[in-house]
């Protein structure tokens, strides 16, 4: 394949930058108060229910739609407020540089809503980074949220921007997101710059046979783009 049809899926916390430090932090207490008001639950109610619909969907909001009807645009506005965000975001230039001499078209995928996305991106200096955002947003069918790791998101959108699944990569830190894109033919890289554990806390000291590649750099990732 030539290197420059290869199109690079990315994802964007924990993946291009330090989400666990902060961000997710404080949209975790965003997601439980939101709980908390529009379900009528204690706190710990609120976590355990965030906790179960994450693990089981994927996304609080699939769970958050389909059991309690609950509108995904009011959600993700009122959740990813996170007043002062910025402040606490860094970018490198160097990640920035890797990008530009990654060969290929570069996407981003994540499954934080758009408005979030580009104030991250603006924040770590890699708005022009990337030709298209998909975003929660883009990910429904017939009117449900299904973020990754969805097989049948992952095909609507493949179909949708015309990408055969075996030139796409798919660039994320969370593994069963991964083990979806490779089952649908797609190439995965683990990120392991900042998580060193799979979601459930376990260390892995192999990679899985799912993961194509594993680095812990976007310039890692540059300097060997071919595999």
């Amino acid at each position: 394949m030539n290197p420059r049809d290869r199109v690079w899926l990315f994802d964007l916390d924990d993946t291009l930058h330090n989400a666990s430090h902060r961000a997710f932090k404080e949209l975790n207490a965003s997601m439980t108060a939101y709980i908390e008001t529009h379900l009528g639950l204690t706190t710990e109610e609120a976590v355990a229910l965030r906790h179960r619909y994450w693990t089981r969907y994927g996304a609080t909001l699939t769970g958050l739609q389909r059991h309690h009807g609950v509108k995904p645009a009011h959600f993700l506005h009122e959740t990813h407020r996170l007043p002062g965000l910025e402040a606490h975001l860094h970018g490198h230039a160097h990640d920035l540089a890797a990008l530009r001499r990654l060969p290929g078209r570069k996407l981003l995928m994540t499954n934080a809503p758009r408005g979030y996305a580009e104030r991250v991106l603006a924040a770590i200096g890699l708005s022009d980074a990337f030709e298209r955002l998909i975003c929660v947003e883009d990910m429904e069918i017939f009117g449900h949220s299904r973020p990754k790791p969805d097989a049948r998101m992952f095909r609507v959108v493949l179909a949708r921007l015309r990408l055969v699944p075996a030139r796409c990569v798919l660039v994320e830190d969370t593994l069963i997101h991964q083990k979806t894109a490779r089952g649908l033919g797609l190439k995965t890289v683990w990120m392991q710059r900042w998580l060193r554990k799979a979601a459930e806390g376990r260390r892995l000291q192999h990679r899985p046979a799912y993961v194509s590649r594993r680095v812990r750099s976007l310039a890692a990732l540059a300097r060997s783009p071919h595999f």
